[in-house]
């Protein structure tokens, strides 16, 4: 059977007067906290396998949550840009929604078998983009797209070359004015050397 130390048993003669006092006093005061409570069973045991495995398991789920975090975060950013340029790519000629104007050329009689479509887009910063689809043209020769206002060419929205290819072209052409309404295209045949329109070869398709 346990009993209560006795303090003159620990202490014994040597400490006296005041020292002895406030010894005695401290003696009482851990007689009536008592001992400290015992460790649980899991505590006395200490950290075992299954412990630090969980706590491995746990660590190893953040990482993954992490890592799925920054990886949905990097595809909806891809995706948005991704978005962003399928849009600016449809605004400049990928759907018919964005068409201004679409004109039928056929051809004159200097090109008798020549056909054309010109596609304007809609306006982009002051500038008309354009399509032109040919075929037919005479080869080993230069043309040039005209804007046609007042029934006459007035201003020069490109030039190409048909070589010795019998093959259609399609061309990205540009009308850098401001349209109005009853403005039209021809394509005309360059002449050596000269700056003036030269003969019409692709005329619009009467209505």
């Amino acid at each position: 059977m346990n009993r209560e130390p006795n303090f003159d048993e620990l202490v014994g003669a040597e400490a006296s007067g005041t020292e002895r006092v406030r010894m005695r006093e401290a003696h009482e005061l851990l007689l009536q906290a008592g001992p400290p409570p015992e460790l649980t069973p899991r505590l006395k045991a200490g950290p075992n396998l299954e412990m630090v495995r969980q706590q491995r398991q746990q660590e190893r789920r953040r990482v993954v949550k992490r890592r799925a975090m920054l990886l949905l975060a990097a595809t909806v950013s891809i995706l948005a840009v991704f978005a962003a340029g399928y849009a600016v790519a449809d605004h400049r000629g990928g759907g018919t929604k964005d068409v201004a104007a679409e004109l039928a050329l056929k051809g004159t009689s200097a090109a008798p078998r020549a056909r054309a479509t010109l596609e304007v887009w809609s306006e982009q910063g002051g500038n008309w983009p354009m399509t032109l689809s040919v075929s037919g043209l005479p080869q080993n020769a230069r043309y040039e797209v005209y804007l046609v206002r007042h029934g006459k060419p007035w201003g020069s929205c490109g030039t190409f070359r048909v070589t010795g290819s019998s093959s259609p072209l399609t061309l990205k052409l540009n009308a850098p004015y401001q349209l109005r309404r009853g403005d039209s295209w021809v394509v005309t045949r360059l002449r050596p050397g000269g700056s003036e329109p030269g003969r019409t070869v692709l005329q619009p398709v009467p209505a």
